[in-house]
């Protein structure tokens, strides 16, 4: 009988968190464990009010579909989650109580810390996707004072999300289909500058269709960021590279917002040190 955390989604196979959080378990000798826990639709508020009963459980993540659909069952939700619109982390207080939490956007933005240490002149970031990572990621790339180009399928989708998590910047919601054809834009060299290129969508994960996305479209010296785990060099980082510019994996964001959640539930910082040992683990 050992206090124990949790991954749940439908499906949840896929999920690299236990992986993840044994590893760290295991480095710091914590007598604890994390699982992954199948939760079929219409089962989430029978599982939420069963770990309320448990008192080894201390909270768990929260994957697709249900980051949005556990808020109504929460005690409370807290910063950044309130502002993101998505719980990715339930938290077990002491008094039963559960609180909902988000660690993707900082988690995305872990990566890129260097970078927003520096005073830019400008920030730009092309945003391909308008699902639950993107609310993450539009959230934390507003905040960080960059203006926002966000590409759907549905760009009223895009236009709407831009509205509720935006702030007030001049950011624009245009048709995916725009970043698939060539462009002729003469952008300018961009000293200065910060450019993103974000796939915050599933497009180019094993078993999803390709991301069309024609590089013309991407300022010198951009920084290519695609949060696909499998496969992890996805076409849209091999182009990017193709094309000189910088990139960051899927890995990077895993890890990050793994990190933040760990600490939560077991009270002591992941072992940093050990992410090459971590990533070559996760990707054999």
């Amino acid at each position: 009988m050992k206090p124990y955390a949790e991954v749940i989604g439908d499906p949840i196979a896929q999920s690299k968190s236990p992986k993840i959080h044994g590893f760290w378990l295991a480095k710091l000798g914590i007598a604890a464990d994390y699982r992954a826990c199948h939760v079929r639709p219409g089962d989430l508020a029978d599982y939420l009010a069963a770990r309320r009963a448990d008192p080894l459980w201390r909270g768990c993540n929260v994957t697709m579909p249900y980051k949005q659909a556990v808020m109504p069952l929460l005690d409370r939700i807290d910063p950044p989650a309130d502002a993101i619109g998505a719980v990715n982390t339930i938290l077990a207080r002491g008094d039963g109580a559960l609180a909902g939490t988000n660690t993707d956007a900082a988690g995305f933005l872990e990566p890129l810390a260097r970078h927003l240490a520096q005073t830019h002149y400008f920030r730009m970031a092309r945003i391909i996707g308008t699902g639950g990572a993107a609310r993450a990621i539009i959230t934390a790339l507003a905040g960080e004072g960059f203006t926002l180009v966000v590409a759907g399928r549905d760009p009223a989708k895009a236009r709407a999300l831009l509205d509720e998590l935006g702030g007030r910047g001049a950011h624009h919601a245009i048709d995916l289909a725009h970043f698939a054809d060539p462009t002729d834009f003469p952008f300018d060299d961009r000293e200065g500058c910060l450019d993103l290129i974000v796939n915050a969508s599933s497009l180019g994960m094993q078993g999803q269709p390709p991301l069309a996305f024609d590089w013309s479209h991407a300022p010198p010296r951009s920084i290519a960021y695609d949060i696909v785990t499998a496969p992890l060099d996805t076409p849209f980082l091999q182009g990017a590279r193709a094309k000189g510019h910088r990139t960051i994996d899927g890995l990077a964001m895993l890890i990050g917002q793994a990190a933040v959640a760990f600490e939560r539930f077991f009270g002591q910082p992941a072992p940093r040190e050990h992410d090459a040992e971590l990533r070559e683990l996760l990707t054999q």
